[in-house]
């Protein structure tokens, strides 16, 4: 399963990066594959184990803000692994070239 997930405080200024540092600390100490992304991050891994992370990284933004966004994309295709490199692999073969390098 991929989930691409962005989490954010309201009313904290134009600067977020104080806030996507506590998710990101968190996400790397999950041990779960992922890829940050200039508007969020894609995590591989399980229902649970993805969505129990997310709900950590909501609550470390929430210490300190009345309000916090979260929005959540999801593919779950039954089965499917290594999916976080493989979905970009399959564009890139079918291009003949590598993406963005």
């Amino acid at each position: 399963m991929l989930v691409e997930f962005s989490a954010y405080p309201v009313g904290k200024g134009a600067s977020l990066s104080e806030y996507v540092a506590r998710s990101m600390k968190l996400i790397e100490q999950s041990g779960l594959p992922y890829k940050a992304c200039p508007m969020g991050t894609v995590l591989e891994g399980e229902w649970d184990e993805i969505f129990a992370l997310i709900k950590k990284c909501r609550d470390a933004i929430a210490v300190d803000t009345e309000r916090v966004i979260v929005n959540i994309k999801v593919d779950d295709r039954q089965g499917a692994v290594g999916c976080l490199d493989g979905k970009i692999k399959s564009v890139e073969k079918r291009l003949g070239h590598d993406l963005n390098k």
